[in-house]
């Protein structure tokens, strides 16, 4: 039993088991209480001390030899949850504003920006199917449990954006140029748009953009650009201060 519950958190690792299976895995013992609140849990494996621990969960204690096997991470945690993926509930138009991703690729990226979205009060994260899975381990890990306070929902953004149109819901999207955040008067009733790591937002998505934003260097030797998700924090920390003024 215990063998084969380590090779099946083992093959969680990767996406075309998580499909098949619709599970994911998350470890840590901070990480796997937070996502018990929230998710359905299918197993937890565990050291024998830290089922002993918590004797009022059901768990599977395994030897560290199989917890290593198991673990996505180069030093094991003394627990790994496998937990039921939930059924994707549709995208709410009136819990705005929110956030849309353009294609990125790094699941750190992904983790920190729904962390960050969590922390300003972001309640949806729409991606498009070409996004990192949100499930994937490293997304998992780095979102340090706002996976259970963010709804991400995966969408064809074309069609997306052309809803918001006829909603009247204002599209902001992240550029080098553009206006800039710190004299851009947001209202609650908008999105924005952050492209992917390398490339940006997408030259066909530009004709949805209402409104090209950046963040201003206030150094007069600056870096080329800024990672993905502190871009993100910086806007949705000016988006919320904004908001509640």
């Amino acid at each position: 039993m215990s063998q084969r519950l380590a090779k099946l958190a083992s093959s969680l690792q990767h996406k075309k088991f998580r499909t098949k299976e619709q599970l994911f895995v998350a470890e840590g013992e901070k990480l796997v209480l937070d996502l018990l609140e929230s998710f359905s849990v299918k197993y937890i494996l565990c050291t024998k001390k830290w089922a002993q621990e918590h004797p009022l969960l059901s768990t599977t204690v395994i030897d560290n030899v199989l917890l290593k096997k198991a673990s996505s991470l180069k030093t094991p945690s003394s627990v790994i949850g496998i937990f039921d993926i939930p059924k994707e509930t549709p995208f709410n138009k009136d819990e705005l504003p929110a956030l849309v991703l353009d294609t990125l690729q790094d699941p750190g990226n992904l983790g920190t920006i729904i962390r960050t979205a969590s922390w300003f009060g972001f309640q949806h994260i729409v991606c498009s199917p070409e996004t990192v899975d949100i499930y994937n381990p490293k997304v998992v890990q780095a979102s340090m449990g706002a996976l259970a306070k963010v709804k991400v929902h995966y969408l064809p953004l074309a069609i997306f954006f052309k809803d918001l149109r006829a909603e009247k819901i204002t599209v902001y999207g992240t550029y080098l140029e553009g206006k800039s955040i710190y004299k851009t008067a947001f209202n609650k009733e908008c999105v924005v748009v952050i492209g992917n790591e390398g490339q940006g937002i997408s030259p066909e998505l530009k004709q949805y953009i209402d409104t090209p934003i950046h963040i201003p260097a206030f150094s007069s030797t600056p870096p080329e650009s800024l990672n993905a998700s502190v871009s993100t924090a910086i806007v949705c920390s000016e988006i919320a201060r904004t908001i509640q003024s």
